[in-house]
């Protein structure tokens, strides 16, 4: 569901900025505005976006293999991050240039009411586009603050679209004031310097764009209410009579890694403990059906705590822990 909801929100985004890009450039190029060449490079970097995070979707759901076990999942924020440096890159870069330029070099606009035509449909598209990507976004963030809710998402697919669509609609009306101010006042220099803006407001669409997503790329753990279910799930199992550590991280929007250190009861058989990490892992997945992959370390308090210390005192990988805590209260060598 998760996924073709978010397919559906970027091809209609995508159908949206194919025919609004091609609109827009020709009204640029028939009418000489540059806050309206901005607006074409704007949305057809939007189209190529859009055609990169369906390609993010695709790869994302390959199944594993050898060479990546834990499937391509991480793909689908590889390619969001790509769409924040093309926004910033081909959008926010080109069109600041165009402006500067513009600014220097001003030129009254030709045929204005053709830019005003173009706009007003622009607006009209754009935002039924936007409306699409906040109704499945506001579906997704339930009754969670906005902005919580973008931090706390793992699918970048749904808000990376709101929110180009917001920074589009954020430079149609400033190309729209542009121009209006440009033609009303006499002063075409306007026209440049509201391509200038547009390009701000891309600058700074992008950069929350790949702070979010290399934040994903880079290994987020799971919401809050998930990790704290999970732990308490862990610790109310028979047999288990503590819970060392639990770290979750999200492979793609719809796939978790658990790991969990526990220390078992002692007086357990080997066969009891697998079974009871069999029970343990139905459950989880039971009440978190995104938990794909779960592994489960059977380990002493004491132990984990000392290779805990040993990982904070840096320690490289071979020495981690030197002395291993056994059983009868004295201390074993690590070979």
């Amino acid at each position: 569901m998760a996924a073709s909801t978010s397919k559906n929100v970027i091809f209609a985004a995508l159908a949206g900025n194919t025919a609004i890009a091609i609109t827009k450039l020709a009204a640029a190029l028939f009418t000489g505005s540059s806050a309206m060449m901005s607006e074409a490079i704007h949305s057809a970097v939007d189209t190529g976006n859009q055609i990169l995070l369906l390609i993010g979707l695709k790869r994302a759901a390959r199944p594993a293999t050898d060479a990546h076990p834990f499937g391509h999942g991480l793909q689908l924020y590889f390619y969001t991050f790509v769409v924040s440096v093309l926004i910033f890159g081909l959008g926010a870069v080109i069109s600041i240039l165009h402006g500067i330029h513009r600014i220097q070099f001003p030129e009254a606009i030709q045929n204005p009411w053709i830019n005003y035509l173009v706009l007003a449909l622009a607006i009209l598209f754009e935002g039924a586009s936007w409306i699409v990507a906040l109704r499945a976004f506001n579906r997704e963030r339930g009754g969670r603050p906005f902005l919580a809710a973008v931090r706390n998402s793992k699918d970048p697919t749904v808000f990376t679209v709101l929110f180009e669509d917001t920074a589009a609609l954020a430079g149609l009306v400033v190309a729209l004031a542009g121009l209006a101010a440009s033609q009303w006042l006499g002063l075409p220099v306007l026209d440049g310097v509201a391509s200038v803006v547009i390009g701000g407001i891309l600058a700074v669409t992008a950069g929350f764009l790949a702070f979010e997503s290399q934040s994903l790329l880079t290994g987020e753990a799971a919401d809050p209410e998930t990790r704290e279910g999970i732990a308490a799930i862990a610790r109310a199992e028979p047999g288990v009579i503590g819970l060392n550590d639990a770290k979750t991280m999200h492979f793609g929007p719809n796939e978790i890694l658990v790991v969990l250190s526990l220390d078992f009861d002692d007086a357990l058989s080997a066969a009891q403990v697998e079974n009871t990490v069999a029970r343990l892992e139905h459950r989880i997945r039971a009440a978190w059906p995104q938990a794909g992959r779960i592994y489960v370390e059977a380990q002493s308090a004491a132990s984990h705590a000392a290779v805990r210390a040993a990982v904070l005192a840096g320690g490289g990988p071979g020495s981690l822990v030197r002395m291993v805590p056994d059983g009868d209260g004295g201390d074993t060598p690590v070979a």
